[in-house]
């Protein structure tokens, strides 16, 4: 166990970001003491900052100790989950890359310092190891570091693994990715059998990739390939490799795999009939297996009645219809149903049963309305018959955002490169309230073509001018030339500090004051973008389309007039990513047909 140090502790915090006199503050509040058992003065902390000449030390310093507080706290923790595993690997390359560079800049630093192969590349041959190949010890470990690391339903997972269809409708960020990322790899190297992702798109497929490659590196085994080729000394090296492949929903060549194939969020992909049945093909033969495993969307979802066994009982006659109970009460422990699937139902407060000490379901419960919380944590399907906007409307517009966009790569410097774009931000209704959002899209390129969402963010807790830092930074990527601020609340602060000359360069920061008029005029014009086809965001960003369809008709508290709100825990108006939207979908015309505004105030 590690020991805590108020000295080291308090150069940490001033190293990122805090002020002295904060520093202080957070020690009373705290109760942390000197070696004499007294408070730590302002003055104390002021001289280890002189002395140690915290200001003076180098930005790769400041990068290690923040590797370093990470890694100990993780190390402290006594029941570590397999990601506190994977993260403390990578923390500790992470430090082993940056104490190479120490070495290196130091004087006599060499080559050999910062590559070890240098030092080594005059000296006798060595073996070179196969490639994505696990000894029979390194699948034995990587084995028992999965089975070791898995909550109770994780393990009621495993334990169905063979089933030949297997539905599971679960809670948001429990680790079902995680789970079935390390299940396929574990079948892949045992059995040799193929492993296919399919995901709304490529970059949402690619997480699975991402996982298997962090779980490779647990063992020593650097993993590389898409599709990924799998073997292992636990079957004949005459045996064909295994293959993990990794697919998003518009894939031409789908049809031509065949495997175990793990359809994720499948509640929340578009024309999941079609999908399912190229899907379904991919899996024929009886040695393998399907998973559909989702947060719940829509009863008016394609896969809903697959869900409920409704699909299966159209053609049957009333007295031979299967009998299937998809209650959270009939499906929390899973259980086989009678059409072969077995069903299992995960709500957030059953993965905290489980073992998952992950989330604190108060403040989640404060964070969100009632209705949203059902949908995302309780496993509970929304109704939109009261939306604004329609679901099945809304996934129409997911797209292959990483085959499709050829123009725009997110990990660039420049990821839009010198184009405009333009952006729309929802600020908190108060310092300690809802949640804000910024978004980015690129506006159409020719007459009534797509608005396309390039990025979407979230900020929670930040004051105003904390806020509009985090918006000049995101920005500074691109050339935006319209920024349009919901400006009532925190947001007056927001603007006036981005709609400062040179804030944001070459920017039109727009004020947008809310009334009636406005919000039906907002509305309006976003129910017309999406009929139309015209707004395109990658099909993986699945809180654009909750944000949209939490939005609903009512009438105003004098009952006089229509107006639109989405419940937030406390007041009204979430759904804060439709509304950072449709402050961009406003910058066009009604018609979509005039020529965009470089400027405009709607008061």
């Amino acid at each position: 166990m590690w020991q805590f140090d108020p000295r080291r502790h308090a150069r940490s915090l001033y190293w990122r970001g805090w002020g002295v006199t904060q520093i202080a503050e957070e020690f009373a509040l705290h109760g942390v003491v000197n070696d004499k058992g007294g408070p730590i003065p302002r003055a104390t902390i002021e001289a280890w900052k002189q002395r140690d000449r915290w200001d003076d030390a180098p930005s790769i310093r400041k990068i290690e100790d923040s590797l370093e507080i990470r890694l100990m706290t993780l190390i402290a923790k006594e029941k570590k989950t397999p990601g506190d595993l994977v993260e403390m690997d990578a923390l500790s390359r992470q430090i082993e890359s940056l104490a190479r560079v120490r070495r290196y800049d130091a004087p006599g630093g060499h080559a050999g310092d910062l590559n070890e192969k240098v030092n080594n590349r005059n000296a006798g041959p060595r073996k070179k190891p196969k490639k994505n190949h696990f000894t029979a010890d390194q699948a034995a470990e990587l084995k028992r570091i999965f089975l070791d690391g898995l909550y109770d339903y994780q393990h009621r997972w495993w334990q169905a693994k063979d089933q030949r269809t297997r539905m599971i409708l679960k809670s948001r960020q429990i680790g079902a990715t995680y789970y079935f990322a390390f299940e396929a790899l574990i079948d892949a190297i045992e059995t040799g059998r193929n492993q296919i992702f399919l995901s709304a798109s490529k970059a949402q497929a690619h997480q699975f990739r991402s996982y298997i490659v962090a779980f490779g590196k647990l063992v020593g085994v650097a993993l590389t390939g898409d599709p990924m080729l799998i073997t292992s000394d636990l079957r004949p090296p005459e045996e064909a490799a295994a293959e993990l492949i990794f697919l998003g929903t518009n894939s031409k060549t789908a049809q031509s795999y065949h495997g175990n194939f793990y359809f994720d969020e499948f509640f929340w992909v578009h024309g999941f009939e079609v999908l399912n049945k190229v899907a379904s093909g991919m899996a024929t033969h009886k040695k393998w297996r399907k998973t559909y495993f989702s947060t719940p969307s829509s009863v008016a979802h394609q896969a809903y009645p697959y869900w409920t066994g409704e699909r299966k009982n159209r053609r049957r006659k009333k007295a031979d219809q299967l009998k299937i109970d998809v209650s959270h009460a009939a499906l929390k422990l899973g259980l086989l149903c009678d059409d072969r699937t077995w069903r299992h139902i995960v709500t957030i407060r059953d993965a905290e049963e489980g073992g998952c000490d992950l989330f604190d379901i108060e403040e989640l419960q404060d964070e969100y309305a009632p209705d949203e919380f059902a949908n995302l944590f309780l496993c509970e399907f929304v109704d939109d018959s009261l939306s604004a906007f329609k679901f099945n409307d809304m996934i129409a517009c997911g797209c292959d955002s990483l085959v499709e966009w050829t123009d725009f790569n997110i990990e660039a410097l420049r990821p839009y490169g010198m184009r405009s774009v333009w952006a729309g931000y929802d600020p908190q209704e108060s310092e300690d309230g809802d949640n804000a959002a910024l978004v980015i899209a690129a506006p159409p390129l020719v007459e009534g073509g797509p608005f396309r969402i390039l990025e979407r963010h979230q900020l929670r807790g930040l004051d105003f001018e904390e806020q509009a830092e985090f918006i000049k930074r995101v920005l500074s990527r691109y050339n935006c030339t319209y920024l349009g601020i919901d400006a009532q609340g925190v947001g007056a602060g927001v603007y006036q500090l981005l709609a400062k000359p040179g804030a944001i360069p070459g920017c039109s920061v727009v004020k947008i004051e809310y009334s009636l008029d406005v919000k039906a005029q907002m509305i309006m014009k976003a129910q017309n973008v999406v009929r139309r086809g015209r707004i395109a965001f990658d099909a993986g960003m699945l809180d654009i389309v909750s944000a949209f369809v939490s939005i609903k008709k009512t009438l105003t508290t004098s009952g006089r007039n229509i107006t639109f709100k989405a419940g937030r825990g406390g007041n009204d108006g979430h759904a804060d990513l439709a509304w950072a939207t449709m402050h961009i979908l406003m910058n066009e015309p009604l018609d979509g047909k005039e020529k965009p505004k470089g400027t405009m105030e709607i008061l």
